[in-house]
């Protein structure tokens, strides 16, 4: 039992607990219970922290050996209190874990909030800090703690009423582990009941493999069958399944479980969109249990976020974001694999050395696009996923060759198909309405939708009625770099050397097209040398028909909107000239062709100019471009 504090100290919650205290005690009601799962998750992962740890060093159980999770209630108290003998925390630890969220972009999150969301009890999840939902609950909670294998005397108490500071004082404590005791809200006591508790055990808890135990108070009865006095005993009785979900046969289990087990893995308070559950025996023995979430955390886009799928090795845990057993561009997936091809105390360096480590993170990249294809077969949900996760997909074909063909695959575009930001196309569909002759699948990447459906460059394709995908996503061009064809069909970006139509042209438009260009040879070469160094050709084109001008670049060359990214990181870029094409149609070339006096140099930088515009570009001068209209528009 503990003896009296001392040096007892108060301290500030960092500025991101405090808001998200705020919002657990104003706006949190839509789900109350949720705060038991919480603590019980925290308790399990303490004790298979423990149990790891003790691989190499035994002397941490101090004599219990035996892993468990109790629950008490006082209802005259109007306390509920949950214990485990797990791994505990020294005072130092204390305080980093109950008084600080340790994950990055906490801040920044919580700036975004408003009104709705904020009732939003799927918050919790985001933060990874179950332990905060006790406030939902209760107006005072205290935390008894010890580090298993330190001395006694180095227990430590931790107190709040979750108003902006918490007491933290060393106590002594017999047992190793941590005591959660929650001193429940007036409108809370429906929770420090018998009944109440066992069924939140069962209902979100049963599949954690740490025995949930809970106290059956029993009383003697005499021959005419009354309670004697003063007879009752206690006994402790297992209320969860407590057996590893993942190593139960696929026809035990049903979706509830695998939806709350995925709950319980993910700190996630919203369904799965779909799951896949493998054993595999042979050469590799392993289970693998994976998840696609119906919505993304918060820091996927860190570079420290954290990912990966919970390791264990023979049941034991090793790992929490076990990282090298998938991609980075699978990093959202999550879930739990279990191998008996690892040693017991491997860790993160020797993960990275293992040559079993590539052979299963082969087998699970796999699993999780035939995972993603089965789920594309549905494509409501198919749109959730890829509306939440399509531009972490994308990192795919650049990060893994040997899958870039089945990444195509899953892969969703806006295309002028259907005129819509929405990207619900896959390649397959773009394949499917190809025009007779057509050998290519063309694409124009900008830096919005609008700019890519308006593109001049899109005239020709519209008039033919050849599809072309819209790509506008920061990471689309450097997608396109790595995505070279799809079914035997390249890949062309529109805005980019000679445009080829192929067989989709005849040989009659061929003809006129050469006709055409040898008429105007005098007007390229009066244009040439105007423009001087601005370009680095002149043409005349057919791919407008409604634009007096387009800016194209060569073949291999990198793209505006990558330039512009590249620029805005701060990287040197070569300049480039772009080729400038005239519409021989037009009505502003042919006024270009029949202007001889000093105007002929202005409107031809006016349509140079236009054409940058049009395709998304800055201008190195637009007080000249502003300058030059003027004086053709008051001419």
């Amino acid at each position: 039992m503990t003896t009296a504090t001392q040096h007892e100290e108060t301290l500030g919650f960092q500025t991101e607990v405090k808001q998200l205290l705020h919002l657990m005690i104003h706006s949190l009601y839509s789900n109350r219970e949720i705060f038991l799962r919480e603590l019980i998750s925290n308790a399990a992962d303490a004790c298979d922290k423990l149990r790891y740890q003790a691989l190499d060093n035994d002397a941490l159980y101090e004599g219990d050996s035996e892993l468990r999770i109790e629950i008490e209630h006082d209802a005259e108290a109007g306390t509920v209190t949950v214990r485990d003998s797990g791994i505990g925390m020294s005072r130092d630890e204390v305080i980093a874990n109950l008084g600080t969220i340790a994950r990055s972009g906490t801040a920044e999150f919580l700036k975004q909030l408003s009104g709705e969301q904020q009732k939003d009890a799927r918050l919790i999840g985001q933060f990874g800090v179950g332990f905060y939902s006790g406030f939902i609950v209760a107006d005072e909670v205290a935390v008894r703690t010890r580090k298993a294998g330190s001395d006694k005397a180095e227990g430590v108490e931790w107190r709040s009423r979750g108003e902006g500071e918490f007491t933290v004082a060393d106590i002594e404590r017999e047992a190793h582990g941590t005591e959660i005791v929650l001193h429940l809200k007036a409108d809370a006591q429906e929770f420090a009941d018998d009944f109440r508790l066992q069924s939140l055990v069962r209902k979100y808890s049963d599949h954690i493999e740490v025995p949930v135990r809970m106290p059956r108070v029993e009383k003697a009865h005499d021959e005419e069958g009354n309670e004697i006095e003063g007879s009752e005993t206690t006994t402790w009785e297992t209320v969860n399944e407590a057996t590893a979900l993942w190593v139960r046969p696929k026809s035990e289990l049903t979706d509830d479980e695998y939806k709350a087990f995925y709950k319980h893995v993910a700190h996630d308070f919203s369904d799965p969109l779909t799951w896949s559950h493998n054993k595999v025996e042979g050469k590799l023995e392993y289970v693998s249990l994976l998840y696609v979430p119906g919505r993304a955390p918060f820091d996927l886009y860190e570079r420290d976020g954290a990912r990966g799928v919970k390791l264990y090795v023979q049941r034991v845990f090793i790992m929490d974001d076990a990282e090298q057993f998938l991609p980075l561009y699978l990093r959202f997936v999550k879930g739990v694999l279990d191998t008996r091809d690892l040693s017991l105390n491997v860790s993160r360096e020797l993960l990275q050395q293992d040559p079993q480590v590539d052979k299963i993170k082969s087998a699970l990249t796999k699993r999780s696009l035939d995972m993603l294809k089965k789920l594309a077969k549905d494509p409501e949900a198919y749109q959730t996923f890829w509306n939440t996760f399509g531009s972490v997909l994308k990192e795919g074909p650049a990060e893994d060759f040997a899958n870039r063909e089945k990444i195509a695959g899953l892969l969703r575009f806006s295309t002028t198909h259907t005129d819509s930001a929405t990207q619900d196309q896959s390649l397959a569909d773009v394949v499917s309405r190809m025009k007779e002759g057509q050998e290519k699948i063309y694409y124009i990447v900008a830096d919005g939708f609008n700019a890519a459906k308006n593109s001049p460059h899109l005239e020709i394709f519209r008039k033919k009625g050849i599809e072309v995908l819209l790509l506008h996503d920061r990471i689309d061009e450097w997608l396109m770099s790595h995505l070279q064809e799809f079914e035997g069909k390249a890949f062309v970006d529109v805005a980019k050397g000679e445009l080829d139509l192929g067989e989709i042209e005849d040989e009659e438009e061929k003809q006129a097209k050469e006709e055409t260009a040898k008429a105007k040879e005098a007007l390229v070469k009066r244009v040439k040398e105007a423009l001087g160094d601005a370009v680095q050709e002149v043409k005349v084109t057919h791919r407008l028909t409604d634009s007096p001008a387009c800016v194209v670049l060569p073949e291999h060359e990198m793209g505006f909107q990558m330039r512009r990214i590249m620029e805005a990181a701060g990287q040197a870029m070569p300049e480039v000239k772009p080729i400038l094409e005239l519409n021989p149609e037009h009505a502003l070339v042919a006024r270009l062709e029949a202007t001889e006096d000093a105007t002929f140099s202005d409107l031809a930088h006016v349509l140079l100019d236009q054409a940058i515009i049009a395709e998304g570009g800055h201008l190195d001068d637009p007080a000249a471009y502003v300058k030059r209209l003027n004086a053709l528009l008051s001419a």
